[in-house]
């Protein structure tokens, strides 16, 4: 049992396929099964971002511009507040693991800010949105225990993108091509 944000009390559901699938906000928020993984949800969804991105990207450039990735970007958080609102409410936690839609759009951002940029430049993006992700160093930790619901999901995903980004901004000063 579990105490959700209206003070009542739910039952916790162990998600699976057909949990998944019996709502279109489970599926995104679940990042269209990635967040299954029976290891490490988070960084599945994280690889699932980082390949949609690239793929995308490089498939449909015309298309896939920063301007539109900010646009798909923007209303992917807005839609995912809401999508893992009622996920959350559905399995009975707020902040389900198996919840990768905030990753998803998180390390899109982080993309986007950094691109073009090379493999060994993904890598590392990728490695310190984990560690900022998964460490949760303030204000993180703040806002992942102030904020609840969808947003909260959302939320401290975006400032772990933050810290990702702000990392590179120093590193690119200190460290200019």
């Amino acid at each position: 049992m579990n105490t959700l944000e209206s003070g009542r009390t739910a039952v916790i559901v162990r998600p699976n396929a057909r949990f998944m699938l019996s709502h279109p906000a489970h599926l995104l928020a679940q990042g269209f099964g990635s967040g299954l993984s029976r290891i490490m949800p988070g960084t599945a969804g994280t690889l699932l971002s980082w390949l949609s991105y690239a793929v995308l990207t490089s498939r449909w450039p015309g298309v896939f511009t920063p301007a539109i990735w900010t646009l798909i970007i923007v209303a992917g958080f807005f839609i995912g507040i809401w999508a893992c609102r009622i996920t959350g409410r559905n399995l009975g936690i707020a902040d389900h693991g198996s919840m990768v839609w905030d990753e998803i759009i998180a390390f899109w951002s982080v993309m986007v800010f950094l691109s073009p940029a090379d493999l060994v430049t993904q890598c590392l993006a990728f490695f310190w949105f984990r560690v900022f992700d998964m460490m949760k160093p303030e204000p993180i930790r703040y806002f992942d225990r102030r904020f609840k619901g969808g947003f909260g999901v959302m939320w401290d995903d975006i400032v772990a993108a933050f810290y990702t980004l702000l990392l590179f901004a120093l590193w690119r000063t200190l460290y200019p091509v």
